[in-house]
């Protein structure tokens, strides 16, 4: 090769090395949905966002500097930012939606649900029943949008006891300053389908659709409940907000957060669910654990290990 053109080798190495250094950065990473096969339903984990909690200052039944040790044993620290997750089951014959995010109710880094349903494949109408955990606003702030319901064509169900709670006019004209907002954004949610007659609460342990069921676990609210998801064998319990921290509240389940109305029987009921999960060893899902907040629970002592869902993607025959 002549020295000329060695130089004009070099030349045009040198500056495609600086067009890829002048590529901007992305700074988003959005991970939208996760799908997997239960049986014969199928599964879509979706994603509402993150927010970024102060869990040092919320958490109870521990001290700030167990709270930090923890955190930092797991490369976390707080304000950690927390996954707000959604689950969508289609058993065949329904398309049901456990909690719907928090819409404009938490924040701008949440929100994200309806975008991220769309993007999986669906599309809001298309949704035939919309089950709610309980009322807290990241998980009803996705049912409307200025009055107007996001999921036209669907039924909403929620447990008696939430809906007595936060839709009624004693509570609003109760609450102090800082739970306020929690109640004006329940009951602006549900309003425009309770209005049109779409809202139906259930009490207790209820069979809803064949293969999803109600269960009762109250004490997060007072009508908080897990949805149980049976198909061909296989289970799925859907835990709502029975835990918000896994690196904290997996090795200690007595841990506890402010948001929870009834911190003693929150405690009782994430025992329960820990024990029965670990000994089932069925799938369990959860709207706070890391996106997409899906996998199965080890026993580990008095402690338990959460087993991530293992990347995977549904293949079709060719």
């Amino acid at each position: 090769m002549s020295p000329y053109r060695a130089a004009v080798f070099v030349l045009m190495f040198v500056f495609a090395l600086a067009a890829q250094a002048a590529a901007p950065m992305a700074k988003t990473a959005p991970p939208g949905f996760f799908r997997i096969m239960l049986g014969d339903f199928e599964v879509t984990a979706l994603s509402d966002g993150t927010a970024d909690l102060p869990v040092d200052q919320l958490l109870t039944g521990t001290t700030k500097a167990k709270v930090d040790k923890g955190l930092a044993k797991a490369f976390l620290k707080s304000p950690l930012q927390t996954s707000v997750n959604a689950f969508l089951v289609n058993t065949g014959t329904k398309l049901v939606l456990v909690d719907t995010g928090s819409g404009t109710l938490f924040g701008p880094t949440v929100g994200k649900l309806m975008a991220n349903l769309k993007a999986s494949g669906y599309e809001p109408g298309q949704v035939d029943e919309v089950y709610i955990t309980h009322m807290h606003p990241d998980h009803v702030g996705g049912l409307s949008t200025d009055g107007k319901m996001n999921f036209p064509n669907a039924v909403v169900r929620a447990d008696k006891h939430d809906a007595d709670y936060w839709l009624s006019a004693e509570t609003l004209a109760k609450a102090d300053e800082g739970s306020k907002g929690f109640v004006q954004g329940a009951q602006a949610m549900l309003a425009p389908y309770v209005q049109a007659g779409k809202f139906k609460p259930f009490e207790g342990d209820t069979e809803l659709v064949p293969g999803v069921r109600a269960h009762a676990a109250y004490g997060h609210t007072p009508g908080h409940t897990v949805y149980v998801v049976e198909s061909n064998g296989q289970k799925l319990v859907l835990w709502g907000d029975l835990i918000h921290v896994a690196a904290l509240q997996f090795p200690d389940p007595s841990i506890t957060i402010k948001f929870d109305s009834d911190s003693k029987a929150a405690a009782v009921q994430r025992k329960k669910a820990f024990a029965d999960a670990a000994k089932g060893g069925y799938w369990v899902g959860a709207a706070h654990l890391a996106f997409p907040g899906l996998g199965h629970l080890v026993a580990d002592g008095k402690a338990y290990r959460f087993i991530p869902a293992n990347y995977t993607v549904i293949r079709t025959a060719q």
